[in-house]
């Protein structure tokens, strides 16, 4: 066997070329306020390549939670619409992550409690992490984080 290979973060051409070290599926298991988790999340290319296409399965012992996203171009900007199984939805946009990696793929949107961010970053292990924060008088909180490597 050869040597352990350095995990891909490379981004491909055009404005959503960032998402391309994302694109594929993946699995995390974390422990969370309601016990296990088992999560996956899938970025599919989508409509010529113009938008891609996030699902995403929250596993927990006694429910299930899913969303769905699409990523694309508005008004020259990387964007997400996002509709989830509790029936809430938001959107946001691209936004600076390299106060947590300089690579960092992060989204912000202004939800009911305020300010969030999403940010996908890669690890040193191989696949990659991705943390949920708000926004708060002191900086960015980070409420939940999960290892994602290829499913």
């Amino acid at each position: 066997m050869g040597a352990k290979q350095k995990p891909v973060w490379k981004k491909g051409p055009g404005k959503i070329g960032v998402l391309a070290p994302l694109l594929g599926a993946w699995h995390a298991e974390a422990q969370s306020p309601m016990g296990k988790v088992q999560c996956t999340r899938t970025f599919t290319p989508m409509l010529h390549g113009k938008y891609v296409e996030l699902r995403a399965r929250w596993e927990f012992a006694k429910m299930v939670y899913e969303e769905v996203a699409i990523l694309g171009i508005s008004n020259g900007k990387l964007s997400f619409w996002s509709f989830t199984s509790d029936g809430k939805r938001s959107e946001g946009m691209l936004a600076d992550g390299s106060d947590v990696d300089p690579r960092a793929i992060a989204f912000e949107a202004e939800m009911p409690a305020g300010r969030a961010r999403m940010i996908y970053w890669p690890d040193a292990e191989g696949g990659f992490r991705w943390a949920v924060e708000a926004k708060g008088k002191k900086g960015w909180r980070r409420f939940v984080e999960h290892h994602y490597m290829p499913a």
